[in-house]
């Protein structure tokens, strides 16, 4: 069995072991490829401050990235009794290039390996969830300009209230993601900070070049103060998943509206019979459970900062291993929450608009405040209007006209939707992703 990195002249009673490491090696998985890169980058530091020979970095360098190749393939395992990502590739390197593999953990501790292999792999999983919110949010505006002029009852109280449309339906869905983008953008530029060289959690006495490895990890900025350092594990996940709460709250209610509108009683959009499913003793039955299981799966995802803080709250400074803990529920958070965009977007997209809802005789009174208004633009006080159109719906001599003239923005007839576009691809901008990816594809050169 493999020897612990931190194990010394004594074994861990096995029970403690496999209670303390838990299912940490299967998560890590997930940050191999990410331990790489900090590893490049923290030798190539090590060989500016004297702590590597030249021939020493080409040599780790090269090793490196073939480590990483293997990663990437699919050829790489971390082996039983190996007790996590960073002892597997060091025990690699050892065995394949003798003492210099050796040399690689000097000025660093497993605790800023971790956090500078967490902060590259949230900075990498962010990206994945913003493009594939951008392509729901293009997909959203699209459908909201092609069913601009189809009119559907809008609601209060979950009452027959005014008229709306499809074009601000599906618009203000893509507005409210691109409002979570900006809550996800506050969690990037958390996460897009370079703990490395914070060692335990109290610095090193070797010059470390901390600048040097946030310019090759391509990392906006540095956490400078190394106890805080430490201390952003689980702050940065809990930021995070204040970003994936945002957009799955609007997931969900997204999803709520559709299951109800593809009830009978709305009846105002329905699917594809293949995406539906039925009831094995109702032959009529045509299930949303699609949008039900968003709709589970994203409320779930909306109390992850609720389960994240649990676990951190009034944790005294410096590492605690609680911290391990995080990873069971952050990392699968992604998947579920990319999975999540692409089926919304995939259903939207064959969705089947009703043209004609609010010619049925149960929605006249969505257009009283026209009758309102049309008074009120001919003179008479809005009160006395108001007053003298529930007297009309009262003594049922109200027939309203159902023409409108919705022109101010953001109403039926001015959709503005170029000029929510715009935001989105100001908020897109911001992120700036090219850098890092640039920053990467050169480390890994």
């Amino acid at each position: 069995m493999a020897k612990k990195l931190w194990e010394k002249s004594y074994s861990t009673e096995k029970r403690i072991e496999e209670f303390t490491v838990g299912n940490d090696a299967q998560l890590d998985m997930q940050l191999a490829s990410f331990d790489v890169q900090g590893s490049l980058a923290h030798i190539e530091m090590l060989e500016s401050i004297g702590l590597l020979e030249s021939h020493e970095l080409k040599t780790l360098q090269k090793e490196l990235k073939q480590i990483h190749t293997e990663i990437l393939d699919g050829n790489f395992t971390i082996q039983d009794g190996v007790e996590d990502i960073h002892s597997q590739v060091e025990m690699l390197l050892t065995e394949r290039l003798g003492d210099v593999g050796k040399k690689i953990h000097s000025g660093r501790s497993r605790n800023d390996q971790v956090l500078v292999d967490l902060k590259l792999y949230t900075r990498s999983q962010i990206q994945e969830v913003v493009e594939n919110t951008s392509e729901l949010i293009d997909t959203l505006l699209q459908l909201s300009e092609e069913h601009k002029d189809k009119l559907l009852p809008g609601y209060t109280h979950l009452q027959v209230a005014m008229p709306s449309s499809f074009g601000l339906w599906f618009g203000a869905y893509a507005e409210s993601l691109i409002d979570d983008l900006q809550v996800m953008l506050s969690a990037y530029k958390v996460a897009n900070k370079n703990p490395l060289g914070s060692a335990a959690g109290y610095g090193s006495s070797f010059p470390l070049n901390r600048t040097l490895t946030t310019k090759l990890l391509g990392f906006e900025d540095l956490h400078y103060n190394v106890v805080y350092a430490q201390m952003s594990r689980g702050k940065t996940e809990r930021v995070v998943a204040y970003g994936i709460a945002a957009i799955a709250s609007t997931l969900a209610k997204l999803s709520m509206d559709v299951c109800l509108y593809m009830n009978q009683n709305f009846g105002f959009l329905t699917f594809p019979d293949e995406l539906t499913t039925g009831s094995s003793i109702m032959p009529h039955k045509k299930n949303p459970d699609v949008f039900e299981l968003i709709r589970g799966k994203c409320n779930l995802l909306s109390v992850l900062p609720t389960n994240i803080g649990t676990l951190t709250t009034n944790l005294p400074s410096g590492y605690h291993r609680e911290m391990q803990l995080i990873k069971e529920q952050f990392f699968p958070a992604f998947g579920t929450l990319n999975s999540c965009l692409e089926m919304t977007g995939f259903m939207l997209e064959n969705a089947k608009i009703k043209t004609d809802i609010v010619e049925d005789e149960k929605y006249k009174f969505i257009f009283s405040v026209e009758v309102v208004n049309n008074m009120v633009l001919k003179g008479i006080p809005f009160r006395d209007a108001y007053k003298k159109v529930g007297e009309m719906i009262a003594n049922d001599s109200y027939a309203p006209s159902t023409s409108l003239n919705h022109t101010h923005e953001g109403s039926i007839g001015n959709l503005c939707n170029q000029k929510i576009q715009a935001q989105h691809q100001n908020v897109l901008k911001a992120y700036n992703f090219k850098e890092k990816d640039a920053a990467i594809k050169s480390l890994l050169a």
